[in-house]
């Protein structure tokens, strides 16, 4: 489709410098209506300014809409039924939000009768193939324009001279030409690259994190809280039930407070770089953490196994933008068959950037049996003695093999 076929594209709109100018740049070279989406996914600034935003520069169709709840549900909590971590570390805070954005991108251009769909992702990053690879996913015909690939503005001066040129409001922050770090928050994370970060040798500044308080800083007195699982989601935090989104902006607070969810990663980027990134991770440090806990209780040990064997791959899914592929789809049904039985409580202690399991039990589903596992009398609920042949039938290939290198 050449750019004379594109008559309206709907943007994914932050509001901010960058997809100003893409706006901008969209009705400038592509000559094509623009239609503004803006999500609230938690990202703890607001959204509605966006909406004047776009206003100011003609947009006509403007779509603001809170999806903190819907993320929350239909993803993170998903997700986190997998302990999906990427490469030991990254709690896929960006990864996440992806396949959402992309979904109501799809939607609102079948919805307004849109050819395309555009974002401000760069081409050096992740991000354009997570949104890419979701919108092909649900809508094969898609055009997607994704400025940074066609466009000459590579440079912050460029894009200030672009904004300067173009009567784009520039806000204070950035009237210096730099903005100190690249920054992407939702309700799961706020990450950071960039400036200083960019050698991996550098500490980060103390005043660069949002959410944490240093664990230097944390109280002395550690916090207590108790996590309620039903079918491996938490619902209720001290016996007060809540919702996906209220579980995770109360567990953002508390556990910033203490010092907790602060990572410093240099990842390997699905484009084939390393990348360093620093992370506030709180509320999923611990859901992963309290997840874990629950299932060691009440989860049979071979699909426990399973699952942690099948998690990497998982992670991959997701950090690479396969969210609403066929086997992702197919994975998260096995995983959701083994959270049936993931119900029950979890006692956390928060101190000082630690997440301490402290308790856990479950009326309903706990496999642990005090009367098996004790060191005192179990009056006949273990032989000991059957231990022994256990191990001799265990040993047999161990045996054979050493007989056979003349052990």
């Amino acid at each position: 489709m050449a750019q004379s076929e594109v008559k309206k594209v709907v943007l994914a709109y932050s509001g901010g410098l960058d997809t100003s100018i893409i706006l901008k740049w969209l009705q400038d070279v592509y000559h094509c209506e623009v239609v503004t989406f803006t999500a609230d996914i938690g990202q703890g600034e607001e959204v509605a300014p966006a909406r004047a935003k776009a206003k100011a520069m003609g947009i006509k169709e403007i779509y603001v809409e809170d999806l903190r709840e819907e993320f929350a549900r239909d993803y993170v909590f998903p997700m986190f039924r997998a302990n999906a971590i990427y490469e030991g570390e990254y709690l896929l805070g960006t990864s996440i939000a992806r396949p959402l954005i992309a979904k109501r991108l799809v939607e609102i251009a079948r919805e307004t009768g849109a050819d395309a769909i555009s974002h401000g992702a760069t081409g050096k990053g992740n991000d354009q193939v997570r949104f890419e690879l979701g919108a092909y996913a649900l809508n094969p015909d898609i055009r997607v324009i994704a400025p940074w690939r066609e466009w000459d503005l590579l440079s912050r001066e460029k894009l200030m001279k672009y904004a300067e040129e173009h009567g784009i409001e520039v806000d204070y922050a950035k009237q210096s030409g730099k903005s100190p770090y690249s920054m992407d928050a939702n309700l799961l994370h706020i990450s950071y690259e960039g400036d200083i970060l960019e050698d991996p040798w550098n500490e980060p500044d103390e005043d660069m994190w949002r959410w944490t308080v240093s664990p230097e800083e944390a109280p002395d007195e550690p916090t207590y809280i108790e996590l309620t699982f039903e079918r491996g989601d938490i619902v209720a935090i001290n016996g007060q039930r809540m919702s996906p989104a209220g579980v995770m902006s109360y567990l953002n607070t508390v556990a910033g407070a203490d010092g907790v969810g602060r990572d410093d990663i240099v990842e390997n980027r699905y484009v084939g770089m390393k990348s360093r990134g620093c992370y506030e991770t709180p509320a999923g440090t611990v859901m992963l953490k309290a997840h874990r806990a629950m299932e060691s209780l009440t989860l049979d040990r071979e699909a426990a196994h399973l699952k942690d064997e099948l998690m990497p791959r998982y992670a991959e899914m997701v950090y690479n933008g396969y969210w609403w592929s066929p086997e992702r789809e197919a994975l998260q049904a096995l995983i959701d068959k083994t959270q049936e039985t993931v119900n029950g409580d979890v006692r956390i202690k928060l101190y000082k950037g630690n997440v301490i399991v402290v308790g856990r039990r479950s009326e309903s589903d706990s496999l642990f049996d005090e009367s098996i596992a004790t060191f005192e009398d179990d009056q006949g609920a273990y032989d000991q003695k059957d231990a022994a042949g256990f191990i001799r039938l265990n040993a047999l290939r161990l045996r054979v093999g050493a007989r056979r290198r003349g052990s």
